[in-house]
This record gives C-alpha cells, structure tokens and sequence, in this order.
C-alpha cells in the first residue's frame, strides 16, 4: 500500500460517519483511455467511471492529482476520465456542452450504463446547467460531487474575467436559472465539499446547496481540495457506498 494510501484509509472512518450524518461536437479536450476496464472472473466489478470536471481557468494538469488519487483507490485507469474546457474562462453553458460530450464518450469508452461526476470549482455550475438540460441522458448520470462550486455565487468573480466569472457573480442571470427547480434532477445522489480555508468562495456559504448533504473538511485550500487525503476519503465514500445508504436527506 502506498503512503498516500495509507493516509487516506486512515480518514476512511471518519469521512464515513460524516457522509452517514445527515449535435455537434465541440473541440473539448478529453483525457481517455485508449480501452474499457475488463472484469475478470472472480473479481468484484469494476467501480462505476468517474469523469472529472476543472474549475475557472483551470485545466488537465490541475485535476491529475485527483486522477492519481482514483487510480490508487482501484479505479481501472480506464474509468477514469479528465476534461479540459475549450476555453477555461468561458460560459458554463458552453462548457455544459461539453461535459455531454466528455460523458458520452465515457459511457462509450467504458460500456458502463452510468457514470460518477466529480466537478470543481466553477465547473460544478457547468455540470449542473447540463444535468438540467433537456437532451441529457435520463440515468446517464448516477452520483455527482461539487467541490467548492459557488452555487450562489462569489465575490471574488469581481477580479475574475470571461463569460464564466460574470456568471459566478451574485445574482447573475446565469445563477438565478440555476435556482430555478431542483439542485440536481431526481434520481441523482449530489455531495457537497468545502473548506474553511477557501479564500475564492465568499460567501463559503456558497459552496452548499440546502436540501444536499454537505461536508466541511479542514482544512485544505480550495485548490488544494483536489489533492487532500481527508477529502478524496469523503468522495472515495459516497462514490462507493451502497444506494441506499447513500439517499440524499430530505430539503
């Protein structure tokens, strides 16, 4: 077992009792697999594929330390994708395209019927105005994981720039469409993870939804949020816990 293994098998526990407390296709850039994991007799079943979405200007290199972190869990280095956004500070609503795209190709590359989202940032606005469209798959989608997003904006979107920033700011027409209905649509588990240390999410009250289980670790930045042993062990959780266990608490 790997020290960072080691680590977070430690945090397993604690992130357990916490989770049980309470057509045409743009040139998004896909990190893939060149094949779909294969089972073998005797073995469990591969873990449900995971695709990971970046935040504002962020982009493949910032997820791979999570992507490691999958990988070491026992995910097949096949179910496991990274997307990059045409254009990193642009509007979610393109980047919801492209998130379709990303997934599809998953569900492709894999065969898997549903797949697991774990968003970042800005990127979990993204996801959310996909999950909300009307061509997205019905089921294609079984559990998702906000990490950091400003789901009612943030302040410091006012020394950001692009189409994305100005949708993060408060009350923008973007967010307000987003508030309009369900968080996520039913029948999809949604987890959200912050950190008191976060100095881009203002309010931090932004990053969680009511109505979604919420989990607060200390206390990683909330770029660091993609690379800490007591947050990858809350997602590790949820990810892989038993569908009942995992029923989201009522609003």
């Amino acid at each position: 077992m790997s020290p960072r293994r080691a680590r977070t098998a430690a945090v397993l526990a604690a992130a357990a009792a916490l989770l049980g407390a309470g057509p045409t296709a743009l040139d998004a850039q896909v990190a893939l697999p060149e094949a779909p994991p294969a089972v073998e007799t005797g073995e469990a079943e591969p873990r449900v594929p995971v695709l990971l979405v970046p935040g504002w200007s962020d982009g493949l290199a910032q997820l791979e330390p999570l992507r490691s972190r999958f990988l070491e869990a026992g995910w097949d280095s096949a179910a496991v994708a990274t997307l990059e956004f045409r254009d990193p500070v642009g509007s979610n609503r393109e980047h919801a395209r492209e998130i379709a795209i990303a997934a599809a190709e998953l569900r492709a590359a894999t065969g898997a019927w549903r797949i697991d989202v774990v968003a970042h940032s800005m990127g979990g606005l993204a996801l959310r105005y996909h999950l909300r469209r009307r061509d997205a798959p019905a089921g294609a989608v079984r559990r998702v994981v906000f990490l950091a997003t400003p789901h009612f904006g943030t302040w410091s979107s006012l020394v950001a720039w692009g189409d994305g920033a100005r949708e993060m700011y408060p009350g923008s027409d973007f967010l307000m469409t987003l508030m309009d209905g369900r968080p996520v649509p039913h029948g999809i588990e949604a987890l959200t993870v912050r950190t008191p240390l976060d100095l881009h999410i203002l309010p931090p009250e932004s990053a969680a939804i009511p109505g979604v289980r919420d989990v607060e670790v200390c206390c990683p930045t909330h770029a660091g949020l993609l690379d800490d042993d007591g947050v990858f062990a809350v997602v590790e959780t949820f990810l892989t816990r038993p569908l009942a266990e995992n029923a989201p608490p009522p609003a």
